[in-house]
């Protein structure tokens, strides 16, 4: 989404063009901010510049997150949003990447990106190079997959719970009981024929 850029907007997105060169791919607006397409490799140079160039000064990292497009060969699109107290602006960074490729670490610039890259491993499978402890974040050491992926089942692939008998989490593949459930298929519309759990106690006429 592009959009007509203001003053402030329009000046901004030229300055950095000029400051990142050819290692910026495109430069445009969207959604009230300017938004940077970064060539992967050059990532932790462009950031650097971002950071020590004196009419910007993006000093201020504040979060990586990363969105999943599996129809591309290039699936994932690596998000950067930083500020400029000195602007007041935010700048949104973007790089693509596969499931394969990693992208190099930022954390060498900005070391609070190093849980944020942690998380998009954990979550997406997105992998980053020269990362000092890439490792899972938020999901167990044995889990299996990476949940936020598009293609990733709602169920996931294995259940976790505690045995009693062996004192400890086992996990189990994933089993999806029927037995205990009863589908009447009825309109709600309509209405049920029985009473539901809940009603008995409401008096009747």
């Amino acid at each position: 989404m592009s959009e007509a850029p203001n003053d402030l907007t329009g000046e901004l997105a030229l300055a950095v063009g000029t400051v990142l060169g050819t290692d910026a791919l495109s430069v445009s607006i969207a959604y009230g901010e300017v938004t940077v397409v970064v060539v992967r490799d050059r990532i932790v140079e462009a950031v650097t510049r971002l950071r020590d160039a004196p009419d910007l000064g993006f000093i201020s990292f504040i979060d990586i997150c990363g969105v999943d497009y599996p129809e591309r060969s290039d699936r994932f699109d690596v998000v950067y949003h930083l500020l400029s107290p000195t602007r007041n602006a935010r700048l949104r960074l973007k790089v693509t990447t596969d499931e394969e490729t990693p992208v190099p670490s930022i954390t060498s610039v900005f070391s609070g990106a190093l849980w944020f890259e942690r998380e998009a491993y954990d979550l997406l499978g997105i992998l980053f190079s020269d990362h000092p402890e890439l490792r899972r974040l938020l999901t167990d050491y044995g889990f299996d997959g990476h949940p936020l992926r598009k293609d990733f089942p709602m169920t996931g692939y294995v259940e976790v719970r505690y045995d009693d008998a062996q004192k400890r989490v086992v996990y189990e593949p994933v089993r999806l009981n029927q037995e205990f459930r009863n589908f009447d298929f009825l309109s709600p519309w309509e209405g049920t024929t029985y009473v539901l759990p809940g009603d008995e106690k409401v008096k009747t006429n």
